[in-house]
């Protein structure tokens, strides 16, 4: 690989992104407007707990976690869409760029955006909480990275299956992290699922990662097993992904780009 080539597909999307009302809006509107809702409605509830400050630590805790997968894989996943929609994915495809820079160069674009939004949610949960997000945020250095990886396959499966069906299955790209969600137990314990859903979740990383915050928050330990799960978990989803991914596009190529629209 190539750093210049890498450099240049980051320092692309980065200028686009500067001029661009919706790029930012995913990464500085929509983490706003739910650290807002979900704040004031966890403060609500606090009322209800005697005064104690566990379930806004929790709910905050478990929603910026859950903005970093969200915006981690968003950020991916359009950022080549936008290649898709300015008829500039063929350009790419037949430049010298090879497959593995043009997703590493995606790939480190989504940790930047990732990073400043997460600088964002950080400050604004303490200004308008006070909430020690700092510190908290150090604690879940480990939950972060692991959620990253979860984004990296998630988007790599949006992005194959648009490559095999076109654009009019698009919004997978907002959609589909989503079906995650319930699965997950961002806000809540995995035991309140039903038991088929607990069956589901285990095959699903970021279950394991919830789990592990809200432990952390408990007591103070992180449970290395979960940790250790979901790793495992992350890297086999990764690797089959991104086979998933590579013939997607090779398929689309021989179809054509033109049927993709």
């Amino acid at each position: 690989m190539k750093i210049h080539r890498i450099w240049g597909i980051i320092l692309r999307h980065l200028y686009a992104t500067r001029r661009s009302l919706d790029r930012l809006t995913d990464l500085f509107y929509w983490p706003l407007v739910d650290l807002t809702l979900w704040g004031l409605t966890s403060t609500y509830f606090q009322k209800f707990a005697g005064g104690t400050n566990e379930i806004i630590v929790s709910i905050i805790s478990g929603l910026i976690l859950w903005l970093i997968l969200w915006i981690s894989t968003n950020s991916i996943a359009l950022t080549i869409l936008a290649d898709l929609w300015d008829r500039n994915l063929m350009n790419v495809l037949v430049s010298p760029i090879s497959f593995s820079e043009w997703m590493t160069g995606n790939v480190l674009l989504a940790l930047i955006k990732t990073i400043l939004s997460l600088i964002f949610s950080i400050i604004l949960a303490t200004l308008l909480y006070k909430f020690p997000a700092f510190q908290s945020t150090l604690k879940f250095i480990p939950h972060i990275l692991l959620l990253i990886l979860t984004s990296w396959w998630v988007s790599f499966i949006i992005l194959g299956t648009i490559m095999r069906f076109g654009t009019k299955i698009q919004t997978l790209a907002w959609a589909f992290v989503y079906i995650l969600s319930p699965f997950s137990a961002v806000y809540y314990p995995l035991t309140t699922l039903p038991h088929i859903a607990q069956v589901v979740a285990s095959f699903i990383p970021t279950s394991y990662v919830f789990e592990s915050m809200r432990e952390v928050l408990a007591y103070g330990t992180y449970d290395m097993k979960k940790l250790g799960i979901s790793l495992i978990l992350n890297i086999i989803y990764l690797a089959i992904t991104l086979i998933y991914l590579k013939r997607s596009i090779n398929r689309a190529r021989l179809r054509g780009l033109g049927s993709l629209y």
